[in-house]
């Protein structure tokens, strides 16, 4: 088999390309990058970061881009890869990511925080914030995480169920508008037809899960792998008999758990004790 060459020299990293590509239309173009947000309406350091690769800005930016190089779908395209590109997530992740851009159904629990799926930009900017990360890896993180909720969008999103203890909604942001804004997108959330959310009440007493948060899922050949994840690490379990174990335990949780009517109730609960921003 020939040996395969490489035929623009240009990177085939998702991210890199997209950025090499608004780079390299810029320059075509002889816009600078102070002209460039004159004339689409947006600041021009937001298109410095994204040719940097510093950030891949949203779905409106990039369609105006392509718009005004007339490369109608390239750019967006481009972006579409970069943001699923799992290789923007640690190394020890990625195999867990890989597993559950394929699962056809997801079962979650959480210890003290929300799950990556159902956390809004700011609360996933603050989460990270406080785990050490900070600067152009934390920007980059925050957006890798962003870009999973995709995963329950559309008309063949996975049903996701998740378990929160009571503690998950008992530790706010510390941003009170942003915490509202959290509780508000959680809420909205889970009147999705596949989404459920269980609240686990504190009166729930000791159980099996106490210790970490915990994923379970259910593969299109019929498996279901766990992945059991601290502050600190993560493990991803395959066998089928520790697997097996660690769903009976989830059951057992599931029982002690608030329905999905009485866990809304709660959140809306939650809500309402949100100190609300002075007037003004």
């Amino acid at each position: 088999m020939p040996t395969r060459r490489v035929v623009t020299g240009r990177s085939r990293e998702p991210r890199a390309r997209f950025a090499e590509e608004l780079r390299s239309l810029r320059r075509e173009r002889g816009d600078s990058l102070r002209q460039l947000g004159e004339r689409l309406g947006w600041d021009w350091s937001l298109f410095g970061k994204m040719e940097k690769g510093e950030t891949l800005g949203g779905p409106e930016v990039v369609q105006a881009l392509d718009t005004y190089y007339e490369t109608p779908g390239l750019l967006l395209a481009l972006w579409e890869l970069a943001v699923s590109d799992k290789s923007q997530f640690k190394e020890g992740y990625r195999r867990y990511m890989a597993l559950e851009a394929e699962a056809t159904s997801l079962w979650h629990f959480a210890v003290s925080v929300l799950p990556g799926l159902l956390q809004t930009e700011g609360y996933a900017r603050e989460l990270l914030a406080a785990g050490g990360l900070k600067g152009e890896e934390l920007d980059q993180q925050v957006e890798a995480r962003m870009g999973r909720r995709e995963l329950l969008e559309g008309e063949h999103a996975p049903p996701f169920r998740t378990i929160l203890s009571e503690a998950v909604l008992r530790t706010p942001s510390r941003d009170a508008a942003q915490w509202r804004s959290q509780l508000e997108y959680l809420g909205e959330v889970s009147e999705r037809a596949d989404v459920t959310v269980l609240v686990l009440p504190f009166g729930a007493g000791l159980h099996g899960l106490v210790s970490a948060d915990m994923w379970y899922l259910r593969l299109p050949d019929g498996r279901t792998v766990a992945y059991t994840e601290n502050g600190y690490r993560g493990e991803l379990i395959e066998e089928t008999p520790p697997v097996g174990r660690l769903q009976l335990l989830y059951d057992s949780v599931r029982d002690l758990a608030m329905s999905p009517a009485e866990s809304r109730k709660f959140i809306l609960r939650m809500l309402e004790e949100v100190p609300c921003e002075p007037s003004t």
